[in-house]
């Protein structure tokens, strides 16, 4: 009884979170950012929206967001991965505090991350493995990898992730799995 209750008032909410979401459309201040650096590290082809959809999850686009591990931005960069970024791509030339500089810094830390998940899979699966690694780290992601090849899971989808990804970070795993569902959620929204 319980849990029946609570499906019906999760799936009675979904519509609201949704909705909620279709208000980042009318948020346009970033889109040039976030379709110039989807073009320049993923080709023209790529849909930005994916990058927005990310940036709507990690900060709801607020430029001065600060996370309690020291992350800060739009796309929510460490200092340490900021300073590693600039170190390899000198066209970023401000500072993570700046929006331009924190969206290009995210987004060609995505397009690092894209590289390392080139196996066999789907464009889906590929973009989970992106962003999951963006949320929870491409070591912690291998890992899990791991993990399900030795459970005799296909260790390059991530449904075979999300089922071993606890086993690696513990409690922590929810955030990375519900992290990435989020995006594909706020993706679905956006025109």
């Amino acid at each position: 009884m319980v849990k029946k209750i609570f499906i019906t008032v999760v799936l009675i909410l979904i519509p609201f979170q949704v909705q909620a979401f279709e208000r980042y459309n009318k948020v346009v201040r970033y889109d040039r950012y976030f379709s110039k650096y989807s073009k320049r590290y993923f080709g023209p082809g790529f849909d930005w929206r994916y990058f927005k959809a990310q940036a709507v999850a990690e900060s709801r686009l607020q430029p001065k967001a600060k996370s309690h591990v020291g992350a800060s931005g739009i796309m929510q960069i460490m200092p340490r991965t900021f300073k590693e970024i600039t170190r390899k791509n000198t066209y970023i030339r401000g500072s993570r505090e700046q929006p331009r500089w924190n969206i290009a810094a995210g987004i060609y830390y995505n397009r690092t991350l894209w590289k390392i998940w080139k196996a066999e899979r789907s464009f889906q699966d590929r973009l989970d493995f992106m962003f999951g690694s963006y949320n929870s780290g491409r070591g912690n992601i291998i890992k899990a990898q791991k993990i399900a090849e030795r459970k005799e899971l296909n260790p390059n989808l991530w449904r075979s992730v999300t089922q071993t990804l606890p086993e690696v970070t513990r409690k922590r795993s929810a955030e990375t799995i519900g992290y990435v569902r989020k995006i594909n959620k706020i993706k679905g929204v956006l025109r």
